[in-house]
């Protein structure tokens, strides 16, 4: 199956970097332990790339691209269904190819 673009370069970089996905879940934990009900992805990776900032390589010249955010949002709230609706998304062009590869992750 072939992807958007985005969505392409979101499963590229998210192989390339197994690692920034482990940081955004962890940290994401850390403030659920801590009684948040609600953050935003971009608090998240900016954690994230705080973390990141020497092991992460990017074709874009960027370490985490803010482009990339909302994949990890969704990523994150698919992987753990407890927590649906931890990040507030806006719908993208390409929800419904997001929707079907995060369902063929299953």
């Amino acid at each position: 199956m072939t992807h958007s673009p985005d969505l392409q370069k979101f499963i590229t970089y998210h192989k390339v970097n197994p690692q920034v996905f482990e940081h955004f879940e962890k940290f994401t934990q850390d403030a659920i332990v801590r009684g948040h009900q609600r953050l935003s992805a971009w608090l998240i990776m900016n954690r994230v790339r705080w973390e990141t900032t020497i092991v992460t390589v990017a074709a874009d010249g960027f370490k985490v691209s803010n482009g990339l955010f909302a994949y990890y949002a969704r990523l994150y709230m698919h992987c753990h269904p407890n927590h649906k609706g931890f990040f507030r998304t806006k719908k993208m062009a390409n929800e419904t190819e997001i929707a079907i590869w995060l369902m063929a992750r299953s």
